[in-house]
């Protein structure tokens, strides 16, 4: 087979293999494994040695063991239920192979009488005599039992001797592939092949060896893989021209002047790059991450600002019709009348609704603030320029391609997150874009003290927030659950809610996931115009949302929640000038992870050192939920335990990008794992 047959082989159906049917395959699938490469990663967890081969006098009662023996008689009951049975010999003693629910047939084909068999399995007995109960390892070439078995977490149906089967028979045919690496990054990893790297990976003797050089070499093509992926993206999306946009810097700076507060050097920083990608002839693709109140949106606003001086309309969409009433109200307020600005929701009368397309689509409406229904189909404009999404780290590589096309070639893409996230995350995330930082914090800003208090020890905490209330601050106080759970001792929003109202009547709101968007609208804007002192909220609040006379945050349960999580919630506050405090009240029986989680959060305010411990202490894929988002699930590599070949990758994948190296010897690597659907014209 030629390199590209051998690579298509590795992707064909799994029915393609010998005793694979229909049946296997849809069981398979269910785990995700759709092609014959895919089976490859299913790795073993244990193995069984059977190569040691005893005697029937030396047997051990409960333990896997191999023998050979010669079957003597059979023993067919005809009343039903009874099992089959075979009584077998060696020159040491007699054993009887049982078998429930087999053919007769079946068992005199696999146990002729007088003919040398070697047997595997689970020994035991019953009434004073050695047995073997249904042995699914038999065969008159002993070779084939005598050999150690991998032992896999198995789908349900599948034996582990069928399955032991079907990845020998892949790796028996498993081709050997033309060498996509160098001379250079090969010699790191000893000079092994991807046919050797894939056989020492299934080898029973080598489970767990994540340290070896064929695991390593493995785990650094996946992570290469995605990297090239990532680079031919926003290779494609740089050739894309555009209409470059002309800044109006003098403009620009009128607005920065007029503003209550004065920008950091992080933000100029950010945004010139931004401007100077407005004004390249090249697409942006840029990602925009700062820390909790770094000051991104107002960064945001002026790339619009911009944008729209240049003649264009700009998009701005935010995960919730809250969050983008809050920058639509910011930028009505710095913008005053020089430019159009409008906010469609889901619930604009449709009159309304329909002046708002017709503005977009006659370029009357300059910036449009909104959901994802920004991007609906009716939803037209006559030259858009900048699309802006904010929060959206659960965006996949697919989506965002989508995105960028959507827009059309005159289109710039601007992403933002506030939720830091670490280094080999971001490489792997949003490698397909150009990057921003925001880090530093407005002068104004002071940092949160955080506290840790027992739950109870809550008549304290209510003294504390009598004191903040008489002193004119408002409080958050989060709780995990909207009602009671018989399941998990937590405390409950409703409950807690009923509790302070109790103490502070007329002075408390609700807001959780089953609040209906017109209500939590309302009771957010009392809580901005400060008409009520405390807000109980589930996580809702976590993202965005900004009340500067907000200074307090209590959060229950905190050892419930990851780092990052806490870090976002805790952002709630400190928005304004005001001296601000977070208390994260637990109970007492702690886990050592728990303990950790609060002590660093109590030790800095820095969102990306806490999102580098919470991957050390949750794992890779479970921060905020980029497990369930457009995230590559790697199968092997790891960025917590691989930063070495992370940044390896980086290294020769920023060579091939300086040298313009054909990448056309990476395809089948890049095919293999499943990314062509993102490439299509690299096959």
């Amino acid at each position: 087979m030629d390199n590209k047959s051998n690579y298509k082989y590795l992707l064909s159906d799994l029915t393609t293999l010998k005793g694979v049917g229909l049946k296997t395959t849809n069981l398979l699938k269910k785990k995700k494994i759709n092609n014959i490469f895919d089976l490859l990663w299913k790795l073993p967890k244990s193995y069984t040695d059977r190569s040691f081969s005893s005697k029937i006098r030396d047997l051990r009662v409960g333990v896997d063991q191999t023998i050979t023996v010669v079957p003597k008689k059979y023993s067919f009951p005809r009343v039903r239920n009874l099992p089959n049975r075979v009584s077998c010999t060696d020159e040491t003693g007699e054993i009887d192979c049982v078998f429930f629910n087999s053919y007769e047939g079946y068992i005199r084909k696999i146990l002729p009488l007088g003919r040398e068999i070697t047997v595997s399995g689970k020994i035991g007995y019953f009434r004073n005599k050695y047995q073997l109960t249904n042995p699914k390892y038999l065969s008159e070439d002993a070779s084939l039992i005598k050999q150690k078995h991998n032992t896999y977490s198995l789908t349900e149906g599948i034996s582990e001797k069928i399955y032991n089967k079907i990845i020998n028979q892949i790796i028996e045919k498993l081709p050997i592939l033309n060498e996509w690496h160098s001379k250079k990054i090969l010699d790191k990893f000893d000079n092994i092949s991807w046919n050797k790297a894939i056989i020492d990976l299934h080898n029973p003797e080598n489970v767990g060896a994540y340290k070896k050089n064929f695991y390593q070499r493995l785990a650094f093509d996946e992570i290469f893989s995605t990297f090239l992926v990532n680079s031919e993206i926003r290779k494609k999306i740089k050739r894309i021209k555009k209409t470059n946009k002309i800044i109006n810097i003098k403009k620009q700076n009128n607005i920065i002047k007029k503003l209550d507060f004065s920008l950091t050097k992080d933000q100029f920083k950010t945004l010139a790059e931004i401007n100077k990608d407005l004004s390249s002839s090249n697409k942006m693709f840029r990602l925009l991450q700062g820390d909790v109140g770094s000051g991104k949106t107002i960064v945001s606003l002026l790339a619009a600002f911009n944008s729209v001086n240049s003649g264009f309309q700009v998009a701005m969409m935010a995960p919730t019709e809250i969050l983008a009433r809050q920058h639509y109200i910011l930028a009505k307020k710095i913008f005053s009348k020089e430019i159009n600005i409008e906010l469609i929701s889901g619930k604009s009368e449709y009159r309304n609704k329909k002046i708002i397309l017709d503005g977009l689509l006659n370029h009357k409406i300059d910036i449009i603030f909104g959901t994802h229904a920004i991007f609906q189909k009716k939803v037209n404009f006559k030259k858009l320029g900048l699309i802006i999404i904010d929060e959206q780290h659960k965006f996949g590589v697919n989506q965002r391609k989508k995105l960028s096309d959507k827009g059309g070639n005159d289109c710039d893409v601007l992403l933002m997150t506030a939720t830091p996230i670490p280094r080999t995350l971001t490489m792997t995330m949003y490698g397909d874009m150009d990057l921003s930082i925001l880090k530093e914090k407005p002068k104004s800003r002071k940092p949160i003290k955080t506290y840790s208090k027992l739950e109870n020890k809550i008549d304290d905490v209510i003294k504390f927030i009598k004191k903040e209330i008489n002193l004119g601050n408002q409080i958050f106080w989060v709780c995990p659950l909207i009602d009671e759970s018989k399941k998990l001792d937590h405390s409950s929003a409703v409950k807690k809610f009923e509790f302070l109202n109790n103490l502070f009547p007329n002075q408390v709101l609700l807001l959780h996931g089953k609040t209906e968007i017109d209500e939590k609208e309302d009771i957010l804007n009392k809580f901005l115009k400060n008409e009520f002192k405390i807000l109980v909220s589930t996580t809702i609040i976590e993202v965005g949302i900004d009340f500067p006379n907000a200074n307090v945050i209590i959060i229950e349960n905190a050892n419930k929640f990851g780092l990052s999580q806490l870090h976002q919630l805790r952002g709630r506050v400190g928005r304004g000038i005001k001296e601000s405090t977070c208390i994260l009240m637990f109970k007492s029986n702690l886990s050592e992870n728990a303990k950790k989680r609060i002590n660093i959060l109590k030790d800095t305010n820095d969102g990306f050192i806490i999102s580098e411990e919470d991957m050390k202490i949750r794992g890779f894929g479970d921060i905020l939920g980029f497990k369930q988002s457009g995230i590559k699930n790697f199968k092997l590599a790891d960025p917590i335990h691989n930063v070495d070949l992370f940044l390896l990758a980086e290294k020769e994948m920023r060579r091939i990008e300086i040298s313009n190296e054909d990448i056309s010897k990476y395809k089948p690597l890049i095919k293999l794992y499943d990314r062509a659907d993102i490439i299509n014209d690299i096959a």
